[in-house]
């Protein structure tokens, strides 16, 4: 590592922000009336999958100052340069955004969450791409991962709409909303 690299790690920004959201998640589920065991439990386990992301995407932060950007790092063509592991844990990543936003949220509308998953995706690519021109942060910023994480979204919510014909799911889930 270079004298003017820093790096900023993973757990000691990850645990603290996921305490958080599950404090924040209780307080504010209580100040609503809406506290059950089960919709904390939900809404605990949303919010984890939301650091988990955080920390696949941006974490550990390089930082580096001088120098130019590795602009190799953002590749803005789809389906070129495509690493299948990346595109395969990409999608992993994203399979249960639609779950997350049907339990937490009440949205249902298949389009919608498709949308708001390439929307998400979209920031996580936007942020690194500035990250990498601006910091010379080491992720990559590429179409193909914006493609790979919107197929997951929709693979998610496909899954999810068919283990909802389970009735203890459909139970649960019908608690937790």
């Amino acid at each position: 590592m270079r004298n003017d690299q820093y790096v900023i790690p993973g757990p000691p920004v990850l645990l603290p922000l996921g305490v958080l959201i599950m404090v924040i998640s209780f307080l504010v589920l209580r100040r609503r009336g809406e506290l059950t065991m089960t919709r904390l439990l939900v809404t605990w386990l949303a919010g984890w999958y939301a650091v988990a992301v955080l920390g696949a995407t941006l974490l550990p932060l390089h930082l580096s100052f001088g120098g130019d950007p590795q602009l190799f790092r953002i590749n803005p063509f789809p389906l070129t340069h495509v690493r299948p592991r990346d595109s395969l844990l990409n999608v992993v990543m994203t399979l249960p955004f639609a779950a997350v936003l049907h339990v937490v949220f009440g949205i249902r509308d298949k389009m919608r969450v498709i949308r708001l998953g390439f929307l998400m995706s979209l920031a996580i690519e936007l942020t690194q791409g500035v990250l990498i021109l601006t910091v010379h942060d080491n992720r990559w910023a590429e179409a193909n991962d914006l493609i790979a994480n919107t197929l997951g979204v929709y693979l998610g919510f496909v899954a999810f709409q068919w283990l909802l014909r389970l009735p203890l799911l459909r139970r649960v889930v019908k608690d937790a909303v």
